[in-house]
């Protein structure tokens, strides 16, 4: 059974828990909106991946 050899602080037992942190997203402009979206996806407002054309967007006439 594992026992510990001597009591651990308040302190050096919080700070062992104290790095989880958060991060920001990655954003990157888009090549033909420039709206900033997440990196290495398709734009969600104009449907464009690498500068091409991956998905055809809907606009609000066609529906």
């Amino acid at each position: 059974m594992a026992v510990p050899k001597r009591k651990v602080s308040k302190q050096s037992g919080n700070s062992r828990f104290a790095n989880w942190k958060l991060s920001s997203p990655n954003l990157v402009k888009c090549s033909q909106c420039h709206e900033l979206i997440n990196s290495h996806t398709v734009c969600p407002s104009c449907g464009y991946y690498n500068g091409k054309a991956v998905v055809v967007m809907k606009t609000k006439e066609e529906k």
